[in-house]
């Protein structure tokens, strides 16, 4: 129950936030807002307050902002005629089209839209300045699946295990999955720093029979312990083994003055650019292997989501507030970003409308915003219930 209650006030809280933004830009902008809902139908509770329904609803995953004039078609007949309706210029200024989305200046409606993605943006930056700032600066460790270098702050490598084999060395030595391997130390000479798993393979190698000692620090609850363990020949592999698979991930450290002020934005932007730049590699895997499968196995839906923080809450102790706030700040960067792409139905695809407006000095036409307006949304719900479906497939195996 505790996992159910953390991973609606996570979901609710993000698109809350973003729907927030619509809100109050819209407000100060002078658009007539109609309804500014917690949850999402059937409504439970509904207040008026001015032209606006503050209303509490039945499913608790997130929000939604419903704005007067959202689209033409939505309002009723123009003053003039049902036919011609008056231009743009005079509606705006006719009673309650004064208060119609529709009929605002371009550069209004781009304010009113990309209000929520400002919104979880500047949310995401929040959360990893807060973070960082209790981190002396520096980031908990971050899974890399290729060599990359992040623009801002100082990279270090670590290395965590992700698989212990059942009965080997290391499960008998007490190594866990998502422990960092640090230092190592042979016999008695000095402790070294581990910063790759080619580094750390290549010291079990060459040990075989020989006392290794590890310096582990559990990435997601923070227990911290040093263990010894003896790699034992594997005839299969023709070396010595632990029985551990490996991860390589680096840790950024943001050190300067600059970087330290900065570290929010530094960090949002290197976890975006990382994010995108892996998606993108993954979706040339699958064009080369006409298989969707590399894309598949990333992208997760709320069920995908809730599985992750059901095993944060289960595994992260005294981290808990740490590692809930991290994933909050990933979900809420991810969710202005998603919505700011061009796609119909998202924030980006009515950007494009305006844009067009803004060159053409006319909107599009009502029908044709209508029609893509309503395939977005239909291709979206398919894409989200094509993602559950994946997620609990996963979940399953």
């Amino acid at each position: 129950m505790i996992s159910v209650a953390i991973f609606i006030l996570i979901l609710g809280f993000l698109v809350l936030i973003h729907e927030f933004g619509h809100f109050i830009v819209a407000k100060k902008s002078g658009v007539r807002v109609e309804e500014f809902g917690f949850g999402f139908p059937p409504r439970l509770w509904g207040k008026k307050i001015g032209d606006t329904i503050y209303s509490v609803n039945a499913i608790p995953l997130g929000g939604f902002v419903k704005l007067f004039g959202e689209e033409y078609n939505e309002l009723p007949q123009s003053p003039k005629s049902p036919k011609s309706p008056l231009p743009a210029e005079a509606l705006a200024k006719v009673g309650q089209y004064s208060q119609a989305f529709v009929y605002k200046k371009p550069w209004v409606k781009t304010l009113i839209i990309l209000a929520g993605v400002i919104m979880n943006a500047a949310l995401g930056v929040t959360i990893y300045y807060s973070l960082l700032t209790f981190s002396h600066f520096q980031s908990e460790p971050l899974p890399l699946l290729r060599p990359y270098h992040f623009r801002f702050g100082t990279q270090e490598g670590r290395v965590i295990a992700t698989n212990i084999t059942k009965g080997s060395p290391a499960a008998k030595a007490g190594i866990q999955v998502e422990d960092i391997v640090q230092k190592f130390q042979i016999d008695n000479a000095p402790w070294k720093q581990i910063t790759s798993s080619s580094e750390l393979i290549n010291i079990i190698k060459s040990s075989p029979g020989v006392t290794v000692s590890l310096d582990l620090e559990n990435v997601r609850n923070g227990s911290k312990k040093i263990i010894s363990v003896v790699p034992v020949y594997n005839t299969d592999l023709k070396r010595a083994i632990i029985g551990v698979n490996l991860l390589d991930t680096v840790v950024l450290k943001y050190q300067t003055p600059k970087q330290k002020l900065l570290s929010g934005f530094m960090h949002s932007y290197n976890i975006l650019s990382y994010n995108y730049s892996t998606i993108g590699d993954l979706f040339k895997v699958a064009v080369k292997n006409k298989s969707l499968e590399p894309v598949s196995q990333t992208v997760s839906g709320p069920i995908g989501i809730y599985s992750i923080v059901n095993e944060i809450v289960k595994s992260s102790g005294e981290k808990l507030i740490k590692n809930v706030l991290n994933i909050m700040a990933i979900l809420s960067l991810s969710l202005a970003a998603m919505n700011v792409l061009p796609l119909p139905a998202l924030d980006g695809g009515r950007l494009v409308f305006i844009i067009y407006e803004w060159i053409t000095g006319r909107p599009i036409h009502k029908k044709i915003e209508q029609y893509i307006n309503l395939g977005g949304f239909v291709l979206l719900i398919g894409l989200g219930i094509l993602v559950s479906i994946n997620d609990i497939l996963r979940l399953i195996k």
